[in-house]
């Protein structure tokens, strides 16, 4: 892609938005850029004159091969590249950019050097970065409810057939399996149903409360107990 000299686009008049533009000149070596791609390297406009060691001193560490290799080729060639790297500004902020270059052509159309222009688009990452993060929080909220409803519906075949957790899932997961029904879905109708039609008498309501309040006082279970229904108490 050739592009003749065009100063408004140094100025950056053409530059993209969150951007700026630059020059680089074979003969001398020499580099230019827009007060946008100062500002973007933590310097003020006018006061530092870009150099290939100053541009890759910006370069994050793990970046730094790459751009070198490709800068070699801006240098020795005038070629048209294009590069999505970091660079880490005077304040030690990191700018994730998109650099596009094109050959830059005399009145001769003989290559004198490479324009092109920065794009910084740390913007954009960190807008769906924080997406990301909102969808994952909605996605863990949402399982650990998932969770507890299911928690709660194996509780409730614990209690009634006095068998273990384990035992307990495997139930619903083959009734989810049988009736093609989301376990999720399945243990919160479920859920839903009992605590609709279960009307529990005054009496085991308050021997209840009374083994709350004294649950403390009870000795630990013995092993495999939990596994086996309760027999009558006498």
């Amino acid at each position: 892609m050739s592009a003749a000299v065009d100063s408004a686009e140094l100025r950056g008049s053409n530059a993209p938005p969150q951007g700026g533009s630059f020059r680089f000149y074979l003969a001398g070596r020499r580099w230019e850029w827009s007060d946008p791609v100062a500002r973007m390297h933590g310097y003020q406009p006018g006061k530092v004159t870009p150099t290939t060691e100053l541009l890759l001193s910006h370069k994050h560490p793990d970046d730094q091969p790459q751009v070198a290799a490709l800068f070699d080729k801006v240098i020795h060639a005038g070629e048209p590249f294009s590069s999505k790297h970091r660079i880490i500004d005077t304040d030690g902020r990191i700018h994730h950019v998109i650099v596009v270059g094109h050959r830059m052509l005399d009145e001769n159309d003989q290559v004198i050097g490479t324009s092109g222009y920065y794009i910084d688009v740390t913007e954009t990452l960190e807008t769906d970065l924080r997406e990301f993060n909102t969808a994952l929080t909605e996605a863990v909220a949402e399982l650990e409810q998932s969770q507890a409803v299911i928690e709660q519906a194996k509780g409730a075949l614990m209690l009634v057939y006095g068998i273990s957790s384990e035992r307990a899932f495997g139930i619903f997961t083959w009734r989810s399996q049988q009736t093609n029904t989301k376990l999720r879905t399945l243990t919160g109708r479920f859920v839903d149903a009992l605590t609709a039609e279960t009307t529990l008498p005054a009496s085991f309501r308050a021997r209840f409360d009374h083994l709350l309040l004294t649950a403390h006082e009870h000795p630990d279970p013995r092993p495999g107990t939990r596994d086996r229904r309760a027999g009558p108490t006498r």
